[in-house]
């Protein structure tokens, strides 16, 4: 088993689409598990027309964002509203250990496929439900986008510059999260399935996980009853945090302890005794004034110099990296971050790999996000 990924042998049907599932099975699947990806006929999962950019030659073209989170997949095409395709989908689901869904709630219940029907059907299969808002409830209902649930969810109200407007993270990190979680609560369930041999279901949504990655910023407001507000690169309780202006771009500096503040504050002209700046309750009330005094230190150097400097003092520093600095970083290269596979069509490309490892079982080697329907014939033995 070396090398197949400690989900080897576990069989997911993905009926999946856009990012959450899609990302939850791509999770599975970098673990080593068959995931076979049901498509509808003609345009596949919606993310496959989404761009730009787009790769490939005219009218072959792929979607760099289908291909970000769709790796090492089976792709078969299925017409829902076709009995026969209907009965090839029971079929897949009889013989899997997992099912992956993310329709509106109902739809499900309108294909027959419904929790009692699933468990009659396989008792043994865990199924997975990612919704936007969660399922019942006042809002159960509205259809779940990620920007729409970043801000539903309070990350917008604090997140961006100091001071506002409220702005969303770079990436669709709800639905990451809400896939994320997912993936957790598949492996949890097959897990117990292990004791009880019966399957169950699972349920996620892009609202849970948001609300559950607030950590202290929700225990701000539930226990101290403190709002938080948008706080720009700054660390809201530990200071100096954050990212700082050097003489050629930004440095990100991380002074979480007392020790590192007695290391850090001598190479920006500090004293650190001096009674302004003594603790980081002192700093954290003063920070305008600190990075006052420390901007004619770190603006005389590059980032470069900075990041050795603090380095050597032991002091926490990083650059602010562009994506093509990261890819060509050789840290990411050395923890194995980028798979190189052969598409169908696109040839040798890139893609951003699965970031754990496993010391017994081993990494499944990654594989190309696959074609439309690529692999009807391998799963039924026909080629439609």
């Amino acid at each position: 088993m070396n090398g197949a990924g400690p989900l080897a042998g576990t069989t997911v049907v993905d009926l999946t689409r856009a990012l959450a599932g899609p990302y939850a099975t791509m999770m599975l699947a970098d673990a080593g598990a068959e995931v076979i990806k049901v498509e509808r006929p003609g345009k596949g999962d919606d993310s496959r027309g989404w761009g730009p950019p787009f790769v490939g030659e005219p009218g072959d073209e792929q979607s760099t964002y289908f291909l970000s989170v769709n790796r090492s997949k089976k792709s078969v095409v299925l017409d829902f509203k076709r009995v026969e395709d209907l009965e090839k989908l029971r079929s897949l689901i009889d013989r899997a250990d997992v099912l992956v869904e993310n329709f509106r709630p109902g739809v499900m219940e309108k294909l027959g496929l419904g929790e009692a029907e699933l468990e009659g059907l396989n008792p043994r299969l865990v199924s997975l439900s990612i919704t936007g808002f969660g399922e019942g409830g006042p809002e159960g209902h509205r259809p779940g986008f990620d920007q729409i649930v970043q801000g539903e969810g309070g990350l917008m109200s604090f997140t961006g510059p100091l001071g506002g407007p409220p702005t969303k993270v770079g990436v669709p990190i709800a639905d990451i999260l809400a896939g994320m979680f997912g993936a957790f609560g598949v492996a949890a369930a097959l897990a117990e399935r292990e004791r009880s041999s019966r399957g169950q279901r699972v349920t996620a949504s892009l609202l849970g996980g948001i609300v559950g990655i607030h950590t202290f910023q929700g225990t701000r407001w539930l226990i101290a009853g403190d709002v938080p507000e948008p706080g720009g690169n700054r660390h809201p309780t530990i200071a100096p945090y954050g990212a700082y202006e050097c003489a050629d771009g930004e440095i990100n500096i991380a002074v979480g302890s007392e020790g590192l503040w007695r290391r850090f504050a001598p190479l920006v002209g500090i004293d650190p005794e001096d009674g302004r700046f003594a603790t980081n309750g002192d700093r954290a009330a003063r920070v305008d004034e600190l990075e006052r005094v420390m901007a004619p230190a770190l603006g005389s150097a590059s980032v470069d110099e900075w990041v050795e400097r603090l380095d050597e003092a032991g002091v926490p520093a990083g650059r602010v990296r562009s994506l093509d600095e990261v890819y060509s970083s050789l840290q990411v290269q050395h923890l194995g971050l980028v798979d190189i596979v052969e598409h169908p069509t696109l040839g040798e490309i890139r893609l951003p790999g699965s970031p754990l490892s496993y010391a017994r079982s081993g990494r499944r080697p990654a594989e190309a996000p696959p074609l439309l329907g690529q692999h009807n014939a391998e799963v039924f033995g026909d080629p439609t």
